[in-house]
């Protein structure tokens, strides 16, 4: 567990994605004393270098910090997202959290159907997803785990034989480029938030994003 403590802990620092010239570039923004704040609803996708991550049981929103040359600190609960005006609010959860819902299937376990049945000798189980190892260590019975495959396959070669970057890891992914946390030395700074969200996304009429923090109290409604 205390692998686990540690490699969530790694992943809760970023380093964000790249701002956009200025707030209003942003399809929400909102201009502050000295400061602006530039934010973007993108569903549940995550877009990376290298194509566009499907985050299904998140919202994920793209937030942008602009600063005139004073340092100031972040942190992720300095957001709040507000559906359908609700009273209640829905904090962001962790880049570590979320790396490790899309990393492992079984993270969290989901109801399903499963039936059993037999074929001869050959027993068979459907609809029940197969358990992986978790972390380093995991200590559930091996019979209930299938062999986790490597996160990072070999790195292919084209007709020249030159070997190609292979794939970044998608915890990697979630952690560069979430919003950094901590004292924000040189702004702007960019990254993406991540709120808990399993409904439809067409049941959504209106998203606000809340901010308060040291620069200020801020509303920004979300297209």
């Amino acid at each position: 567990m205390g692998a686990l403590a540690v490699w969530l802990c790694v992943c809760a620092w970023g380093q964000g994605t790249k701002p956009k010239s200025g707030a209003s570039d942003y399809r929400a923004h909102v201009d502050l004393k000295d400061s602006a704040i530039g934010a973007e609803n993108l569903g549940h996708s995550l877009p990376a270098a290298k194509g566009v991550v499907l985050v299904k049981d998140y919202l994920v929103v793209e937030v942008a910090l602009y600063v005139k040359g004073v340092p100031f600190t972040i942190r992720n609960e300095q957001f709040v997202l507000r559906i359908n005006g609700r009273k209640s609010v829905i904090a962001p959860q962790t880049p570590g959290m979320v790396a490790a819902s899309l990393k492992y299937p079984d993270w969290e376990q989901r109801p399903t159907l499963v039936a059993g049945g037999g074929i001869g000798n050959v027993g068979v189980t459907v609809g029940q997803p197969d358990p992986v190892g978790r972390f380093p260590g995991d200590r559930r019975p091996i019979e209930q785990r299938r062999p986790v495959p490597n996160p990072v396959p070999p790195a292919p070669t084209d007709s020249s034989g030159v070997e190609k970057e292979p794939a970044e890891p998608v915890e990697d992914v979630v952690s560069h480029l979430a919003l950094p946390e901590g004292d924000a030395v040189h702004p702007p700074v960019s990254g993406y938030l991540f709120f808990s969200f399993k409904d439809k996304l067409k049941t959504v009429k209106t998203l606000d994003l809340v901010y308060t923090g040291p620069l200020g109290t801020a509303t920004l409604r979300l297209p």
